[in-house]
């Protein structure tokens, strides 16, 4: 548990809430370190877990409730420095939750913040049992302290990098052309867990491109099974996850020879990209700038529409967090921040290029963490 982290927290909310409920999420795991599992792609239910998630006061100790199962299974129980009450599988879980609320000792009318991530379910069986209260966002409380990281943060961010490329290198050297999406994809994630990621930080994704390839966006039925002859592009796009920070990282591999066209479009992305560090200057620079700084170098070399998204996202224990680097978003750069730089030039029936790192916000411009492969990868 950062105990820095949750009193911080706990000042702010002695200011604009009496109560907190947070679920376990990643909000919780910053403030007390409980643990977050891999998530699935459906929905497991166990008796009573509309109540599972920590409640914090501005001068209590958190308090988290668990079903049996989750306790149990899910290791929780082992977990120190929190007070865990353990719901039988035949509890109320209603009646566990008002002995709680009745050791805060609310006020009347009180001011409840509740994390973004908690469930429907959960807030309508907790309306009935705070009479009167006032709900807001313990989300919007505590970001302010999310987006900017300190030193260790960083470090912890650098090791979730250091994973993240360990596990890159090795596929290289499984890559073989004709094989297919599926077989790469399986093999980052292998990747990922033998070099001590709990996983992918999210779903591993490629985009591949070229005359005889088309890109396919959202199809993974159809993509993963494509093989991929040369020549053809091949976009990474994946991370891995360390102490409960998520890395997001990606580079490009071509299968086969790079003519002109292939290697202008890599090159402008990672012109872009340069461009895009430098201009991430604490204290000088907004989100807004830095994506029009490294637009421009794509924009003026005629590949504009190709650049399909922002040029960025923060990023920490969630992979995409607020700020983010785009139009519009005029978020005044701070040193600490965090944000992913990864440009591309994605082209339907032609070759595309991406690259991204993780860049820290400093006042002469950004540090990236990760600092391998600049040059094209041809795997021929």
């Amino acid at each position: 548990m950062s105990k820095d982290r949750l009193q911080r927290f706990q000042a702010i909310l002695a200011d604009q809430a009496d109560l907190a409920f947070i679920p376990i999420s990643s909000d919780l795991q910053y403030l007390t370190g409980v643990p977050r599992d891999i998530p699935n792609y459906g929905h497991n239910i166990h008796p009573g877990d509309w109540l599972e998630g920590a409640w914090i006061s501005p001068h209590h100790a958190p308090v988290l409730p668990l079903p049996r199962m989750t306790a149990e299974f899910g290791g929780l129980n082992q977990l120190q420095g929190i007070d865990i009450r353990v719901l039988g599988d035949w509890d109320e879980p209603a009646e566990m939750v008002k002995g709680i609320l009745a050791d805060f000792n609310l006020p009347d009318n009180p001011r409840v913040a509740i994390s973004d991530f908690t469930r429907g379910e959960t807030v309508s069986n907790l309306q009935p049992l705070v009479s009167g209260a006032t709900w807001l966002s313990a989300t919007d409380l505590l970001r302010p302290l999310r987006v900017i990281k300190s030193q260790s943060d960083i470090d912890e961010m650098k090791e979730a990098g250091r994973i993240t490329e360990a596990a890159f290198a090795d596929t290289l050297t499984s890559l073989r052309l004709g094989m297919t999406e599926l077989e790469i994809v399986e093999e980052v994630n292998f990747q990922l867990r033998r070099h001590g990621s709990l996983g992918q930080s999210f779903t591993t994704s490629l985009y591949n491109s070229g005359p005889d390839h088309p890109l396919l966006f959202g199809q993974r039925m159809q993509s993963w099974h494509r093989k991929l002859d040369p020549p053809v592009s091949i976009l990474f796009d994946f991370g891995g996850i360390y102490q409960g920070w998520c890395y997001d990282f990606g580079r490009t591999v071509f299968f086969g020879e790079p003519d002109e066209e292939a290697q202008r479009v890599y090159d402008l992305v990672m012109a872009s990209q340069a461009a895009g560090i430098a201009a991430l200057k604490a204290g000088e620079s907004t989100t807004t700038a830095t994506d029009r700084a490294a637009r421009q170098v794509i924009e003026e070399a005629g590949y504009g529409e190709t650049f399909r998204h922002r040029l960025g996202h923060a990023i920490g224990m969630d992979v995409h967090e607020p700020p983010f680097l785009t139009e519009g978003d005029e978020t005044p750069l701070e040193e600490g921040m965090l944000f992913t730089i990864e440009p591309s030039i994605m082209q339907m029936n032609n070759y595309s290029a991406r690259v991204e790192d993780i860049v820290v916000a400093r006042p002469g411009g950004g540090e990236k963490l990760t600092n391998g492969w600049q040059e094209l990868i041809v795997v021929s």
